[in-house]
């Protein structure tokens, strides 16, 4: 791996780049028009506008787009930060499919982790204490019950 786009934005694009320069990787931002001055474009070895059409938060969202500019980059990985599509079980698919490395969990993780009630089922049969809660409320008698608990 030599070269890292970083699929989002501000402090944690900054911070990320910051672990790659250190690394030795090269750097590549993506923006919106609206952070066309954002410290992170400025902090990448490269930086690529996205779709302007898209609006500043559509921009970070268009998966196609954003592969497409890794491609064109020639990254050899997508890192997401977080928020946008880092828990985008699709995306980090996408970016399997088109032989880039999605650093972060495997789709299959974040489908069973995305759910909180499955992952609640799954850590405790895996033992880990779990903070008490409601079951899955179906209506507003449940809820008025299950809140004078």
């Amino acid at each position: 791996m030599d070269k890292i786009l970083v699929a989002n934005r501000g402090e944690i694009a900054t911070r990320v780049f910051r672990a790659a320069t250190e690394l030795g990787l090269h750097t590549v931002a993506v923006f919106s028009w609206e952070d066309r001055y954002s410290l992170h474009r400025f902090k990448a070895d490269e930086s690529y506008l996205l779709d302007q059409s898209k609006g500043p938060i559509g921009a970070y969202l268009d998966i196609n787009t954003i592969i497409k500019t890794a491609l064109e980059a020639g990254a050899d990985a997508i890192h997401p930060g977080y928020g946008f599509l880092a828990e985008n079980p699709d995306f980090a698919e996408t970016c399997r499919k088109n032989g880039l490395i999605f650093i972060g969990p495997d789709p299959q993780v974040m489908r069973k982790f995305g759910n909180k009630i499955t992952a609640r089922e799954i850590a405790k049969k895996a033992g880990i204490p779990i903070i008490p809660a409601s079951p899955p409320l179906n209506d507003l008698e449940q809820a008025l019950k299950e809140a004078k608990k």
